[in-house]
Order: C-alpha cells, then structure tokens, then sequence
C-alpha cells in the first residue's frame, strides 16, 4: 500500500528495518545517551532555547496535549482556545476536564483565524493561549506570527500543538515565544506512532515544577527528573524512540530542519500542480506543506477514499462528521516522492475517465 495519509506515514527501509530488531534493555547508559541526543536535535529543529527541555511521552499526540494542559495550567488560569476542528475542540474537551477556564474561538471549517476574531481578546485578562498550528483535520495552517503576535502583547502563555506540522512548515519556538510544542512519532518523523514529544522552554519547566498535579503517569516533574539523565519514570516504548533517533540524525546529516521543511514544501508542491485538471477545490487556501485538504465536486469524498483503497492500493485520509463526504486529505510527510504524487494522480484520473470522480 502507497501510504498518503497524516499518520502513521511511509516510512523508510531504515526506519522499518530498527523495527525488525530486538527491542533492548533501556536502563543502561548507552540508552541514556541515545536519549539525550534525541533531546538535543528535538530542541534545535524546535528553535528551543539551550536551557529548554524535550520530553517523551509514551502516547499518541493527545496524550501530551492533556500532559500540556493539567502542567502548565490551573483552575486560575484564563486561557484563550483556537477552536477550527476536531483537534481545536480537543483543547477545549480537555481544559473543561481539568477545570481549566477557556473561551473557545469558534472557526468557520476551512477558514484561517485573523486579527478580527482576536479583537474583541486584547486586555481581557486572559493568561494563556492553545493552538493547533496545524488544524489537521482541515487542513487550515494559522498565522503564527499572528498569535505569537497577540499573546506578546498580552502576557499569554503559549502553547502549541504542532503535531502534524513540525519538520513540515517553518517554526521557530524563541522567535515566537512558544513555551511549549506538542509532536509526535508518526508524523513527519516518519515512525511508528506510540511516542509523542513535548519541547518546553525554561518558563515551561518552571511552571511545571511548581504546580500540584494529581496523576501518576502524567505529572512531568518526574519525566524532568529522570531525564536529565536520559530516561523516563515508566518503560517508554523503546523501540519507536530508537527509530526516532535515527531519524532525527538522519534529517540533520542530510541539512537539517530547513532541509527537511524544503523537501516537504516541494512534495506539496508537486503534488498541487499535477491535481490541476481534476475536478477537485482546495478545501482551504491557508495551506500546511503537511497536507492538501480537497472538496471533490462531483463525489463523495468518503467514496474516493474507499475506492483509492480497495482499487488502487493507495490510502488517502479520510474525514469523519460533517465533512465526510465533502473533504479528503492528501498528506505530503513521510518518506513520499514526486514519483509516488504521480501514481496517486494517475489513479485519481483513472477514476475520472472511468466517471467516478
């Protein structure tokens, strides 16, 4: 299967073959140093500041997004949240979970937030800011300069989930005055999923360490702790971080995060100047390099999917809820090439002549 969806992603015969491998013991120092490096490329493909920490959680992506919010926030807190979808609507779920107080800036689907829906916010006294940078359910990418913009001015601590858009689309947590980024294992780091990452800046770390959280698992004083030995409180899936590793040596032998973002920004490319002449609209015009979210004109989205799949041996991602049949997904992360745009895009026509598109 031709794998185009927002994760897992193809992966890379590297990245498979640690997989294949014997899982090790991870109580020893050649782990620990495994670890710190990983820690060390994680914040400066982040643009961490050098005192930032990077954490590993043993989870998929939400499970940082609800570590973020039960560390770093309080029942006297005040926290603005960019609702655009179902990850947006997540952050809201998860600060009524945990008594956190928010207002939800409730986005049409498809359309970018703007200086207009921030007005009526500035001076309200509001403490903190959550935002999926990239909205992947969407598609939508925000203006990040925008915020980080808006919560400078207003003292806000700033939050980020940039799960489906970190190695994808620019960022840079010290420009922006990110106090924390939220990844994940099965996006553009291209492993399996089962590990999600957390970068927090000094004021991230210091806000953690003096809030009381009531949970085991997921109290991150302890995974500061035991990392600054390059461990974690609870077994980690040891394997997945391992393909981490590589992969995260990988992108820095071959140029980077620069490198990695102009490999991806020209897959997307590539892949939106070959869909021209179908009959398909851009379902948002603030796109992510990450992914293309397409409205079909004359099909069911849902059974686009469904025939890429069972025909064509090619997994496109699907939407769920109102947009089921209005919107799929194409993801351009993961170990893609223009070659592999144009199998999918031959089937795509093939599916047009044969009068199912």
């Amino acid at each position: 299967m031709l794998n185009f969806t927002v994760g897992p992603v193809m992966s890379s015969d590297m990245v498979c073959a640690i997989g294949q491998e014997q899982v090790p013991y991870f109580r020893t120092s050649e782990f620990s140093e495994l670890m710190l490096e990983c820690e060390r490329l994680l914040k400066k493909f982040a643009g961490a500041h050098d005192n930032a920490r990077s954490l590993f959680i043993t989870g998929s992506g939400t499970a940082s997004m609800e570590a973020a919010v039960m560390n770093v926030f309080t029942p006297q807190d005040k926290v603005l949240v960019v609702n655009g979808g179902s990850f947006g609507h997540r952050f809201v779920e998860l600060c009524h979970i945990h008594d956190v107080p928010c207002v939800s800036i409730d986005l049409e689907l498809g359309h970018p937030l703007t200086a207009t829906h921030l007005e009526p916010y500035e001076n309200q006294g509001f403490t903190g800011f959550l935002v999926n940078k990239h909205e992947t359910s969407t598609g939508v990418h925000y203006d990040m300069q925008l915020i980080s913009d808006f919560c400078k001015r207003n003292g806000l601590f700033l939050v980020v989930d940039a799960i489906s858009s970190f190695l994808a689309d620019p960022f840079n947590m010290q420009e922006l005055d990110a106090q924390v980024m939220i990844t994940g294992s099965q996006k553009a780091l291209a492993c399996p999923p089962g590990i999600s990452v957390m970068v927090l800046s000094p004021k991230a770390v210091e806000r953690i360490n003096g809030n009381n959280v009531r949970s085991m698992y997921f109290d991150l004083k302890d995974a500061l702790k035991n990392g600054e030995r390059g461990q974690t409180p609870f077994t980690p899936a040891v394997g997945i971080i391992r393909q981490i590793h590589a992969r995260l040596k990988e992108i820095d032998a071959n140029g980077g995060v620069d490198a990695e973002v102009a490999r991806t920004a020209a897959l997307a490319r590539d892949f939106r100047s070959k869909i021209a002449d179908l009959p398909f609209e851009l379902f948002t015009d603030c796109l992510s390099n990450a992914v293309t979210s397409l409205h079909p004109l004359n099909a069911s989205a849902h059974q686009i999917f469904l025939t890429l799949k069972d025909e064509y041996g090619i997994w496109i991602c699907p939407n769920g809820g109102d947009l089921k049949d209005r919107v799929f997904r194409v993801g351009h992360i993961g170990c893609l090439t223009p070659e592999d745009n144009t199998t999918l895009v031959n089937a795509m026509a093939d599916m047009h002549r044969r009068g199912l598109l």
